[in-house]
């Protein structure tokens, strides 16, 4: 690749962190991880060492990986540099450059913080914030009395150390715990690490009230900072990265719709981790058999919809494939971190489609667009969305939902939901920009209904709708049919899809949270209802889970998870 071919091509990228690879045909030469992949691609254009530049030339193409944090990003490089083991890569070991925790192997664990953990450990990460990390493992000690002391220290003492006069420390080393209830103690670290922060987060947050309210404010500000810690890291820890404890490899595929062929992304996690990354473009139902005609079959296909295809399901069943399409959840956080993946790399196009639209419906700008959709069960647990798409791309810091009145009348809904985001906007609550665009979901029937919405409020904005039937875009003075390859038309399926995935993952909660299957489980309350929902995400993914991931939450044996198993 010559400088202008890398500049170019960084031009191109999303400002995302994510894994550039640097491809000899089908070889990887280079393997690298950027928090923002544009700037660091573009160093490339002018490498600093002989040994890069020599690999800059050789290389013939560049591809990218997005991730939703530098997390995931360090570790999807560390296991592609294991994986094709690149001629320019300086080797990486087992992860030893980065911090991960680690609980030892032995019958009283140890938890660290370590570069480098010791054989049969159980480690999470690995993590790149090591102040964060210690703050947060110090928490975990501090609520759970997990031990920091080495193998040497705890054997033999016949009284507790100084961290159980801190408080850091249970002191299973003279009995103080036995070693069953100290084993309890370490499996909710380990559901902490797996997802369920508020393993630590609950408990931190009573006991900063509680200290306030004795008016020990220097304690009560130590509690806050730790509990920000665990905060932000709940907020950038991997969901991709444990998506799979129990050692299933899952494939989770994205679609995007954008230029003049769709493409999907196949994001695949083995063994829990997020391992690698593969493009192959095609339509979501006949690239599923295409693309597994030749490779080996996961043990679950998590997809953004239901792929259409005759006898796919009983194909996939009858090789023991689960075919999910969830809702909420890690699973869900996987599907669209494989969606942003399909997306990337098509700025232009985005932008292209942005000025399409703009110059054929006439108006000064199309680069804010708001999609919205309602979502119901026969009119019970009604919600609204309202997505934003910036520049082509979703700005899901400005995505917003609503529940509604329960009614089974789609027109009742959106209307309500529109005169919901109006009054806002002309009262000056909301917090975001007007839009350029609103697109509803729908017909001509949701338009008229948006429209009166609109025009009762006082909020004049540009509307228009998608109906889905025949992708017919309907606006107040005339309905277009565009060409399915219209750069405008993709624009608009882009923002109409997202608006109703992010309605029907708000709606499988909130039915969740209502009236749930699991209500008629013996043995399962409304607290370990909720425990369920909140680990797993909805009904759906608790189904499907498998007797070991149910056995970890607290409160389910062995007997309640048969009972759920049988009953759902």
């Amino acid at each position: 690749m010559n400088v202008a071919a890398v500049r170019d091509r960084a031009t191109d990228l999303p400002r995302d962190p994510g894994v550039y690879q640097f491809l000899d045909g089908e070889r990887v030469l280079y393997v690298g991880k950027a928090v923002e992949l544009p700037d660091r691609v573009r160093s490339y254009a002018d490498p600093r060492s002989e040994r890069i530049r020599q690999m800059v030339a050789r290389a013939d193409q560049l591809d990218v990986a997005v991730t939703d944090t530098e997390s995931q990003a360090l570790l999807l490089e560390a296991n592609l540099i294991k994986r094709h083991r690149p001629r320019y890569n300086v080797r990486l070991k087992d992860d030893k450059s980065y911090p991960v925790v680690a609980l030892t192997d032995h019958p009283v664990p140890r938890i660290e913080v370590t570069r480098d953990p010791g054989a049969g450990a159980t480690v999470y990460g690995p993590f790149t914030d090591m102040t964060a990390l210690e703050t947060v493992v110090k928490a975990l000690r501090r609520v759970y009395g997990l031990r920091g002391c080495s193998d040497h220290k705890y054997s033999g003492r016949d009284r507790p150390c100084l961290d159980y006069e801190m408080g850091l420390c249970a002191a299973p080393c003279t009995g103080e715990i036995s070693e069953a209830a100290y084993r309890e103690e370490v499996a909710a670290v380990e559901r902490f690490f797996e997802g369920e922060t508020g393993m630590l987060a609950e408990p931190l947050r009573a006991a900063m009230e509680a200290a306030a309210g004795d008016q020990e404010f220097e304690r009560a500000a130590n509690l806050r900072d730790a509990l920000a810690a665990v905060e932000r890291f709940e907020q950038t820890r991997d969901a991709a990265v444990h998506s799979s404890p129990d050692g299933r490899r899952l494939d989770a595929l994205g679609v995007s719709l954008t230029g003049a062929a769709p493409t999907v992304a196949v994001l695949r996690a083995e063994n829990g981790q997020l391992v690698d990354r593969e493009r192959p473009a095609a339509v979501l139902g006949a690239f599923v058999p295409q693309y597994y005609a030749d490779r080996e079959l996961p043990d679950a296909v998590l997809c953004p919809e239901g792929p259409a295809g005759e006898g796919l399901d009983a194909w996939l069943e009858g090789a023991g494939v689960e075919l999910r399409v969830p809702a909420a959840g890690r699973e869900a956080s996987l599907v669209e971190l494989a969606g942003k993946n399909a997306r990337r790399g098509r700025t232009r196009e985005a932008d292209s489609g942005c000025r399409a639209l703009a110059d054929t419906l006439g108006i000064d700008s199309a680069a804010r667009v708001e999609g919205f959709d309602v979502s119901h069960a026969q009119g019970k647990s009604a919600v609204g969305s309202d997505v934003t798409f910036l520049g082509g791309s979703p700005e899901k810091a400005d995505y917003r939902r609503r529940k509604l009145t329960d009614e089974n009348d789609d027109y009742a809904n959106m209307r309500a939901l529109l005169r919901w985001r109006a009054d806002r906007a002309v009262e000056g609550r909301d917090d975001r920009p007007d839009p350029d665009l609103l697109l509803i979901d729908g017909g001509a029937g949701q338009l008229e209904a948006a429209r009166e919405a609109l025009s009762a409020a006082g909020w004049s904005v540009p509307i228009i709708a998608l109906a889905k039937a025949d992708e017919l875009v309907v606006t107040p003075d005339r309905t277009y049919d565009w060409s399915d390859d219209a750069p405008q038309l993709r624009l608009l399926q882009r923002v109409r899809d997202e608006a109703h995935r992010f309605a029907r993952q708000y709606h499988a909660t909130l039915r969740d949270e209502v009236s749930t299957p699991l209500d008629s489980v013996p043995g399962v309350g409304p607290e370990l209802r909720q425990r369920l929902l909140g680990r797993f995400g909805s009904v759906d993914a608790v189904r499907t889970a498998s007797p070991d991931e149910l056995r970890a939450i607290d409160g389910v044996g062995e007997r309640t998870a048969s009972q759920i198993a049988d009953h759902l």
